[in-house]
Protein backbone atom coordinates (compact mmCIF):
# COMPACT_ATOMS: atom_id res chain seq x y z
CA UNK A 1 0.00 0.00 0.00
CA UNK A 2 1.21 3.42 -0.96
CA UNK A 3 1.91 5.53 1.48
CA UNK A 4 -0.74 9.25 0.71
CA UNK A 5 0.98 11.64 -1.36
CA UNK A 6 1.67 14.68 1.35
CA UNK A 7 0.25 18.40 0.49
CA UNK A 8 2.48 20.20 -1.56
CA UNK A 9 3.67 23.21 -0.28
CA UNK A 10 2.70 26.29 -2.07
CA UNK A 11 5.12 27.76 -4.91
CA UNK A 12 6.90 30.84 -4.78
CA UNK A 13 4.66 32.06 -7.73
CA UNK A 14 1.33 31.00 -5.67
CA UNK A 15 2.65 32.76 -2.45
CA UNK A 16 4.10 36.23 -5.14
CA UNK A 17 0.13 35.87 -6.54
CA UNK A 18 -1.39 35.60 -2.78
CA UNK A 19 0.84 38.72 -1.75
CA UNK A 20 -0.12 40.68 -4.90
CA UNK A 21 -3.56 39.92 -4.76
CA UNK A 22 -3.54 40.83 -0.63
CA UNK A 23 -1.95 44.33 -1.77
CA UNK A 24 -4.24 45.27 -4.98
CA UNK A 25 -7.24 44.17 -2.50
CA UNK A 26 -6.03 46.28 0.22
CA UNK A 27 -5.41 49.14 -2.37
CA UNK A 28 -9.20 48.91 -3.73
CA UNK A 29 -10.90 48.65 -0.59
CA UNK A 30 -9.23 51.50 0.91
CA UNK A 31 -9.76 53.57 -2.08
CA UNK A 32 -6.31 54.07 -3.55
CA UNK A 33 -7.11 52.10 -6.84
CA UNK A 34 -10.53 53.99 -7.43
CA UNK A 35 -14.02 52.30 -8.57
CA UNK A 36 -13.98 51.78 -12.65
CA UNK A 37 -10.41 52.74 -13.11
CA UNK A 38 -8.67 50.64 -15.50
CA UNK A 39 -5.99 48.27 -14.38
CA UNK A 40 -2.87 48.22 -16.61
CA UNK A 41 -0.72 45.19 -16.11
CA UNK A 42 2.31 46.54 -17.30
CA UNK A 43 1.55 49.79 -15.20
CA UNK A 44 0.83 47.57 -11.84
CA UNK A 45 3.43 45.33 -12.42
CA UNK A 46 6.60 47.55 -11.35
CA UNK A 47 4.15 49.39 -8.60
CA UNK A 48 3.53 45.68 -7.31
CA UNK A 49 7.36 44.21 -8.08
CA UNK A 50 5.36 40.95 -9.99
CA UNK A 51 5.82 39.61 -13.06
CA UNK A 52 3.13 40.29 -15.40
CA UNK A 53 1.93 36.75 -15.44
CA UNK A 54 1.79 36.83 -11.15
CA UNK A 55 -0.07 40.12 -11.28
CA UNK A 56 -3.22 38.27 -14.05
CA UNK A 57 -2.92 35.56 -11.46
CA UNK A 58 -3.90 38.37 -8.62
CA UNK A 59 -6.26 39.86 -11.12
CA UNK A 60 -8.10 36.67 -11.75
CA UNK A 61 -8.55 36.11 -7.56
CA UNK A 62 -9.79 39.82 -7.47
CA UNK A 63 -12.30 39.18 -10.74
CA UNK A 64 -13.68 35.63 -8.55
CA UNK A 65 -14.13 37.99 -5.59
CA UNK A 66 -16.32 40.77 -7.91
CA UNK A 67 -13.88 43.13 -6.63
CA UNK A 68 -12.48 43.50 -10.22
CA UNK A 69 -13.84 43.06 -13.68
CA UNK A 70 -12.40 42.18 -16.97
CA UNK A 71 -13.92 42.94 -20.09
CA UNK A 72 -12.54 40.89 -22.75
CA UNK A 73 -9.04 41.59 -24.76
CA UNK A 74 -9.83 45.30 -23.17
CA UNK A 75 -7.99 44.15 -19.64
CA UNK A 76 -9.42 45.07 -16.00
CA UNK A 77 -10.93 47.43 -14.20
CA UNK A 78 -11.85 47.96 -10.76
CA UNK A 79 -15.42 47.04 -9.93
CA UNK A 80 -17.73 50.20 -10.24
CA UNK A 81 -19.55 51.00 -6.87
CA UNK A 82 -23.09 52.61 -7.17
CA UNK A 83 -26.02 52.88 -4.29
CA UNK A 84 -28.04 50.04 -6.41
CA UNK A 85 -25.39 48.04 -5.73
CA UNK A 86 -25.43 48.25 -2.11
CA UNK A 87 -29.05 48.26 -1.83
CA UNK A 88 -28.81 44.59 -3.25
CA UNK A 89 -26.11 43.63 -1.11
CA UNK A 90 -27.59 45.04 1.91
CA UNK A 91 -31.14 43.33 1.57
CA UNK A 92 -29.56 40.40 0.91
CA UNK A 93 -27.02 40.51 3.69
CA UNK A 94 -29.99 41.43 6.00
CA UNK A 95 -32.18 38.30 5.25
CA UNK A 96 -29.51 35.87 5.31
CA UNK A 97 -27.18 37.25 8.58
CA UNK A 98 -30.41 37.77 10.76
CA UNK A 99 -31.23 33.96 9.67
CA UNK A 100 -27.93 32.97 10.27
CA UNK A 101 -28.08 34.98 13.93
CA UNK A 102 -31.29 33.07 15.35
CA UNK A 103 -29.56 30.01 14.43
CA UNK A 104 -26.26 30.88 16.58
CA UNK A 105 -28.42 32.06 19.63
CA UNK A 106 -29.94 28.89 19.60
CA UNK A 107 -27.27 26.44 19.27
CA UNK A 108 -24.60 27.87 21.15
CA UNK A 109 -23.00 26.93 23.89
CA UNK A 110 -20.79 28.32 26.63
CA UNK A 111 -17.77 28.63 24.34
CA UNK A 112 -19.87 30.67 21.78
CA UNK A 113 -20.75 32.86 24.66
CA UNK A 114 -16.92 33.03 25.75
CA UNK A 115 -15.87 33.73 21.88
CA UNK A 116 -18.28 36.68 21.54
CA UNK A 117 -17.32 38.08 24.88
CA UNK A 118 -13.58 38.43 23.46
CA UNK A 119 -14.42 39.55 20.40
CA UNK A 120 -16.87 42.81 21.53
CA UNK A 121 -14.31 43.40 23.79
CA UNK A 122 -11.80 43.39 21.36
CA UNK A 123 -13.93 45.55 18.92
CA UNK A 124 -14.95 48.00 21.72
CA UNK A 125 -10.79 48.79 22.05
CA UNK A 126 -10.60 49.27 17.98
CA UNK A 127 -13.99 51.39 18.39
CA UNK A 128 -12.52 53.59 21.06
CA UNK A 129 -9.23 54.26 18.90
CA UNK A 130 -11.26 54.77 15.85
CA UNK A 131 -13.51 57.34 17.71
CA UNK A 132 -10.67 59.81 18.30
CA UNK A 133 -10.98 62.19 16.09
CA UNK A 134 -8.35 60.78 13.60
CA UNK A 135 -10.47 58.30 10.92
CA UNK A 136 -8.14 59.27 7.98
CA UNK A 137 -5.70 56.99 10.11
CA UNK A 138 -5.60 53.84 7.72
CA UNK A 139 -4.16 51.29 10.11
CA UNK A 140 -6.52 52.07 12.80
CA UNK A 141 -9.54 51.36 10.31
CA UNK A 142 -7.91 48.57 9.27
CA UNK A 143 -8.00 47.04 13.03
CA UNK A 144 -11.18 48.03 13.43
CA UNK A 145 -12.44 46.74 10.28
CA UNK A 146 -10.66 43.03 11.05
CA UNK A 147 -12.18 43.01 14.28
CA UNK A 148 -15.86 44.10 13.14
CA UNK A 149 -15.78 41.68 10.73
CA UNK A 150 -14.52 38.85 13.57
CA UNK A 151 -17.05 40.15 15.68
CA UNK A 152 -19.62 39.43 13.04
CA UNK A 153 -18.58 36.34 12.27
CA UNK A 154 -18.59 35.01 15.89
CA UNK A 155 -22.33 35.73 16.26
CA UNK A 156 -23.28 33.44 13.71
CA UNK A 157 -20.77 30.97 14.28
CA UNK A 158 -22.89 28.35 16.27
CA UNK A 159 -25.09 28.39 12.84
CA UNK A 160 -24.77 24.94 11.58
CA UNK A 161 -25.44 25.87 7.88
CA UNK A 162 -22.06 25.79 5.44
CA UNK A 163 -23.80 27.40 2.79
CA UNK A 164 -25.10 30.61 4.75
CA UNK A 165 -21.70 30.95 5.56
CA UNK A 166 -20.16 30.83 2.20
CA UNK A 167 -22.75 33.61 1.22
CA UNK A 168 -22.54 35.85 3.89
CA UNK A 169 -18.69 35.74 3.68
CA UNK A 170 -18.88 37.11 -0.16
CA UNK A 171 -21.70 39.51 0.94
CA UNK A 172 -19.40 41.05 3.72
CA UNK A 173 -16.27 41.33 1.61
CA UNK A 174 -18.38 43.25 -0.81
CA UNK A 175 -19.37 45.31 1.25
CA UNK A 176 -16.35 46.44 2.91
CA UNK A 177 -15.51 49.39 0.29
CA UNK A 178 -19.16 51.04 0.95
CA UNK A 179 -18.31 50.66 4.80
CA UNK A 180 -15.86 52.35 4.83
CA UNK A 181 -17.07 55.35 2.75
CA UNK A 182 -19.54 55.28 5.87
CA UNK A 183 -17.44 55.19 8.27
CA UNK A 184 -14.76 57.59 7.09
CA UNK A 185 -17.28 60.31 5.28
CA UNK A 186 -19.37 60.28 8.94
CA UNK A 187 -22.45 61.22 6.45
CA UNK A 188 -25.08 60.63 9.02
CA UNK A 189 -24.29 60.93 13.16
CA UNK A 190 -24.43 57.09 14.70
CA UNK A 191 -22.86 55.16 17.71
CA UNK A 192 -21.86 52.58 16.22
CA UNK A 193 -20.17 50.57 19.13
CA UNK A 194 -23.62 51.03 20.95
CA UNK A 195 -25.09 49.05 17.92
CA UNK A 196 -22.72 46.58 18.61
CA UNK A 197 -23.36 46.55 22.45
CA UNK A 198 -27.22 46.07 22.23
CA UNK A 199 -26.55 43.29 19.90
CA UNK A 200 -24.18 41.49 22.10
CA UNK A 201 -26.06 42.01 25.05
CA UNK A 202 -29.62 40.63 23.06
CA UNK A 203 -27.16 37.37 22.26
CA UNK A 204 -26.43 36.78 26.02
CA UNK A 205 -29.87 37.24 26.93
CA UNK A 206 -30.99 34.51 24.41
CA UNK A 207 -33.81 36.85 22.71
CA UNK A 208 -32.89 35.53 19.00
CA UNK A 209 -35.91 38.23 18.10
CA UNK A 210 -34.54 41.28 19.51
CA UNK A 211 -31.23 39.92 18.15
CA UNK A 212 -32.10 39.38 15.06
CA UNK A 213 -34.19 42.88 14.36
CA UNK A 214 -30.88 44.99 15.88
CA UNK A 215 -28.36 43.02 13.77
CA UNK A 216 -30.99 44.30 10.72
CA UNK A 217 -31.27 47.43 11.74
CA UNK A 218 -27.78 47.87 11.95
CA UNK A 219 -26.86 46.43 8.60
CA UNK A 220 -29.39 48.92 7.28
CA UNK A 221 -27.69 51.75 9.31
CA UNK A 222 -25.03 51.88 6.69
CA UNK A 223 -27.15 51.64 3.80
CA UNK A 224 -28.36 54.56 5.31
CA UNK A 225 -25.12 56.38 5.62
CA UNK A 226 -24.25 55.64 2.50
CA UNK A 227 -27.59 57.31 0.76
CA UNK A 228 -26.48 60.70 2.34
CA UNK A 229 -23.34 60.58 0.34
CA UNK A 230 -22.91 62.82 -2.94
CA UNK A 231 -23.70 60.95 -5.73
CA UNK A 232 -19.97 61.61 -6.80
CA UNK A 233 -18.80 59.45 -4.41
CA UNK A 234 -21.63 56.64 -4.05
CA UNK A 235 -21.93 56.27 -8.36
CA UNK A 236 -18.20 56.29 -9.11
CA UNK A 237 -16.78 54.28 -12.16
CA UNK A 238 -19.98 54.09 -14.42
CA UNK A 239 -18.37 51.48 -16.49
CA UNK A 240 -20.79 49.05 -17.36
CA UNK A 241 -20.77 45.77 -14.89
CA UNK A 242 -20.44 42.02 -16.73
CA UNK A 243 -22.65 39.74 -14.52
CA UNK A 244 -20.38 37.03 -12.45
CA UNK A 245 -21.51 33.76 -13.04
Amino acid sequence: MHSPTPSAAPTADATLAQSAYMRLRSDIVEGHLAPGEKLRVEHLKDRYEVGAGTLREALALLVADALVVQHGHRGFRVTPISLADFIDITETRVQLETEALRQSVALGDDTWEADLTSAFHLLTLAEERLGDGKTGDGGQFAQWEVRNRAFHEVLIRACPSRWLHHFLAILYRQSERYRRLSITHRPVPRDVHEEHRAIFDACLARDADKAAALLAAHIRKTLEAVRELPDAVINAGTVPLTPVR
